[in-house]
């Protein structure tokens, strides 16, 4: 059996259909190449803004360590603080005559760690009598009722407090006035 040629206008239905259907699978081939695309764009987008947030949260995570990092032992050094403050508050002017020397040497140690606290940042929080109490950095160890006060009113100061920076290591031991209102 032989087959007829074709006409022209059959060839080109023919062709026209063959394009049709390399245009259906070029635009399918697009369509998931176009998808895939897109999302390892996203997984891209995704992994630099994670990089990123880990790059910040480790510059914030040094900044507290450079800063904070210190605290247990500025912590341990408060009560050295405590105790050389006792000491020159115990000085009669009978010994300081006596001791000129010694007790002169103990003020000088006493200015340098001072001066170490606030090199490193640790300031003292050192309320006086007749400051109002905030609880943010003062620690009321007592309360009483004293004429001639407000409630609310320092009117006693058992221990100075310190901050690290901005982060209180340890509060102000006052007593507090409970005068009721009149």
């Amino acid at each position: 059996m032989s087959e007829e040629p074709k006409s022209l206008d059959e060839l080109a239905a023919e062709g026209d259909e063959f394009e049709q259907e390399a245009n259906e699978a070029n635009a399918e081939t697009i369509a998931a190449l176009t998808a895939e695309r897109d999302e390892f764009k996203d997984r891209f987008m995704r992994a630099v803004a994670d990089a990123e947030n880990a790059r910040k949260r480790g510059e914030r995570d040094r900044r507290e360590a450079e800063q904070y990092g210190g605290s247990k032992l500025a912590r341990d050094l408060l009560p050295v603080y405590d105790n050389m403050q006792r000491a020159i508050e115990a000085i009669s002017e009978d010994q300081r005559e006596a001791q000129a020397a010694l007790i002169e040497g103990i003020e000088l140690t006493m200015r340098a760690l001072i001066n170490v606290f606030e090199k490193h940042g640790i300031s003292r929080i050192a309320p006086e009598v007749g400051d109002r109490f905030d609880p943010q950095q003062h620690e009321a160890m007592f309360e009483a009722p004293v004429p001639g006060t407000k409630a609310g009113e320092i009117i006693q100061v058992s221990g100075h407090g310190f901050f690290l920076h901005d982060r209180l290591l340890r509060p102000a031991q006052v007593g507090v006035s409970s005068m009721p209102a009149s």
